[in-house]
């Protein structure tokens, strides 16, 4: 049976982010977390999977997904460039529509998760 209940530096690796991230997100209400017994945070697996953006049956084949924060955006008439940091100096820049920015509600300081699949990627200097 899977687990239903994280601690919070479980959870806060699963999402890729630091324990005093999770902190700061409870504080603000961007996180749902509960309290054990000893008064400790912990995070449901649906809270995880929600924020992910892994639940209602999505299921895709890629197996390349990075989890990120959003850093920058900008947006040019029908397109958008996404900048987002995976980990410190990592950061992967996306073109997408601004439809799908607006879609997804991206803004910079947010958690998101970058789902690449591909056949080939060719960079050369």
């Amino acid at each position: 049976m899977p687990k239903q209940l994280y601690s919070a530096s479980e959870a806060a690796a699963a999402l890729g982010i630091s324990l005093d991230t999770l902190r700061r997100w409870d504080k603000a209400g961007r996180i749902r977390v509960e309290r054990d017994a000893g008064n400790r945070r912990v995070v449901a697996a649906a809270e995880i999977d929600r924020l992910r953006g892994d639940g209602e049956g999505a299921h895709i084949s890629a197996r390349n997904r990075f989890h990120a924060i959003v850093t920058d955006l900008k947006t040019d008439g029908l397109m958008a460039q996404v900048e987002m940091v995976v980990s410190e100096p990592v950061r992967l820049v996306a073109i997408v529509t601004r439809d799908a920015v607006e879609e997804l509600g991206l803004k910079k300081g947010m958690a998101a998760t970058a789902i690449v699949k591909s056949t080939n990627v060719i960079i050369q200097s």
